[in-house]
């Protein structure tokens, strides 16, 4: 059996070398005639499956993204050419929950913000959008929750329209599939027209797909707000418009720019390619012998010590508050400083390229790599639910 599987895909040779033989590509660039006799084909989002690129796929049987992301996939051409397809839903959804979070204590840092006196607006509460509500309530943030698929579920008590969300958040958080069709678009979800019903002080993070924001309507409306001397938005840009090619002109506006990278935490990119290997091991009625568990290398900080001093005031000596004083952004920012790859951005965009930063991406771990010695019980059960070890 033949293996076709992106180059960006973390493990693919311990998972799969032992079903057959693997070859790597780099994902922009594969071209129809490697497809040629191959039996699976496993991509990431760069890489568009579409009638152009099969065409010459005369053995192929299984294609799977480890992405949970399907819109680069032409799922109804599969289903017509008798192929199995399989995304991997969730697999990176704790990691770009991690990545907003890291963000958010970076602002709260710049502008001095407490952000447990704000209210977070989570747009698209699916994977992601659940994992992220789940830890800033833990965090004890004021939420609101936007997603029409999910307005009549009963879980969702603060469920609000877009437009109310828009008009009422200080923070702005979008974790939406892309979609051009059906009763819900995405695409330009945030455009000219609504975003002047923006608060002027408002944080916006998109760590979903580009095109979820109309870029050129957003950068006129930060020159507008600019001309008129109106604040300027705090904003996170993880993915872009037109990606490889950004809207240069906009990255001056941002307080980080990162290059669609919020979910390549090792663990994230590694259970993606885990779900994959149990699925073509299903498809092909094949035994698993290979686990995430084993897999993964011990991180380069393993165990972390910390001696909570309890005082008089319980709220003031937790310090577990998403603010610029709290104990928990070092502890976050000793993990992952998404600081980082907003530098690796700005300097190798023009230097090198969108693509050569994601390829290059440096390993990065997920809070859950770090085991957390506690003497303060309560603490340490705060620190638990939040998705770290706790001894």
């Amino acid at each position: 059996m033949k293996f076709l599987i992106d180059e960006n895909i973390p493990f693919a040779d311990e998972f799969f070398s032992g079903l057959g033989e693997v070859t790597r590509f780099p994902g922009r660039d594969l071209a129809p005639e490697q497809l040629i006799d191959v039996d699976v084909l496993l991509v990431r989002s760069i890489t568009k499956v579409d009638e152009k690129l099969i065409a010459l796929a005369n053995a192929l049987k299984f294609v799977g993204t480890a992405t949970i992301g399907e819109d680069h996939i032409d799922k109804q051409l599969l289903s017509e050419r008798g192929i199995a397809f399989s995304s991997a839903p969730g697999c990176n959804a704790n990691s770009v929950a991690e990545f907003v979070i890291s963000a958010l204590f970076v602002l709260a840092e710049k502008y001095q913000i407490d952000f447990s006196e704000k209210t977070v607006a989570v747009i698209g509460v699916g994977n992601i959008g659940q994992n992220l509500q789940q830890k800033l309530s833990v965090l004890g943030i004021e939420l609101l929750l936007c997603d029409p698929y999910r307005a009549n579920d009963d879980s969702l008590t603060n469920y609000v329209t877009l437009e109310a969300a828009l008009t009422k958040a200080d923070v702005i958080s979008f974790h939406t599939p892309l979609t051009r069709t059906g009763p819900y678009p995405t695409y330009h979800l945030l455009n000219g027209k609504n975003l002047p019903l923006l608060k002027d002080d408002v944080c916006i993070v998109n760590a979903s797909r580009g095109e979820v924001i109309d870029n050129q309507a957003l950068l006129t409306h930060i020159q507008f707000r600019q001309k008129h001397g109106k604040p300027a938005i705090r904003l996170v840009l993880d993915v872009w418009e037109g990606e490889p090619n950004p809207l240069k002109e906009l990255i001056p506006f941002c307080d980080l720019t990162t290059a669609h990278i919020a979910g390549y935490s090792l663990e994230g990119k590694a259970k993606g390619t885990e779900m994959l290997y149990k699925k073509v091991c299903e498809l092909f009625k094949l035994k698993t012998s290979v686990s995430l568990a084993n897999t993964l290398p011990k991180g380069l900080i393993t165990d972390i010590h910390l001696d909570y001093k309890v005082d008089s005031n319980k709220e003031q000596s937790l310090g577990l508050k998403l603010s610029s004083t709290s104990l928990l952004k070092i502890l976050i920012h000793t993990v992952y400083d998404v600081r980082r790859d907003d530098g690796v951005f700005r300097h190798n965009l023009d230097k090198n390229s969108f693509d050569w930063i994601r390829k290059n991406y440096p390993i990065r771990r997920e809070w859950s790599s770090i085991s957390v010695n506690c003497n303060h019980p309560e603490v340490a059960d705060f620190l638990r639910l939040l998705g770290f070890n706790t001894k």
